[in-house]
């Protein structure tokens, strides 16, 4: 699944009832199109899609002066379950892909709609996942030419190592943050961000 489909359902969910339009602009100004590889195409399609499968359901339809037709989606209680999960799996599931990239800015998004102890345990677990990686990378990097790979290959290894240890501190620093109080959380007193509207 794509980061697309969690950031659609984030924004949806906060602003209570959003029309294609104003999820695109969102979505654009927080640069969604380059960290997220958001196409402004794919939210138009996301919405009806979830709507077909009853993530989302039409709260209003109305004709704007000067433009189309717009219909304002909002979560359904099935819509906010698969938001939770999303969002959960791509906090928790460490992929070093291009998506998983692009699922994990997603859910970093929305991380302050979890509250505290869940976020820090599936970014916990993520971390977990990231040092058997690492473990991978250093092996492939110490034995990769006894089993026969040209020598250079050694290279992508050695990138895939900095790669996972960039992460990691990157990790161990936010649950770090978060474990001494960094951020307005969901189960905190003051309306965290993504929170419904």
């Amino acid at each position: 699944m794509s980061a697309t489909r969690l950031l659609v359902l984030g924004v949806v969910r906060m602003h209570g009832s959003a029309h294609g339009y104003q999820v695109r602009r969102e979505l654009l100004t927080w640069s969604a199109d380059k960290w997220a590889n958001v196409a402004p195409g794919s939210i138009y399609h996301a919405l009806k899609k979830m709507e077909t499968e009853k993530l989302l359901e039409v709260a209003s339809t109305g004709d704007h002066p000067g433009g189309p037709d717009r219909t304002a989606y909002r979560l359904t209680p099935d819509g906010e379950t698969e938001f939770q999960h999303l969002l959960a799996k791509y906090l928790a599931e460490s992929d070093d892909s291009a998506q998983g990239a692009y699922r994990l800015a997603a859910a970093v998004t929305f991380l302050p709609a979890l509250p505290r102890g869940k976020a820090l345990s599936l970014l916990r677990h993520r971390l977990n996942q990231l040092g058997g990686q690492r473990s991978s990378a250093a092996d492939l990097l110490e034995n990769g030419t006894s089993w026969g790979q040209p020598e250079h290959v050694n290279e992508l290894y050695r990138l895939w190592l900095v790669s996972i240890e960039a992460q990691e501190k990157w990790l161990s620093e936010l649950v770090t943050r978060l474990a001494s109080g960094g951020y307005v959380m969901a189960d905190d007193d003051e309306a965290a961000f993504g929170t419904p509207g």
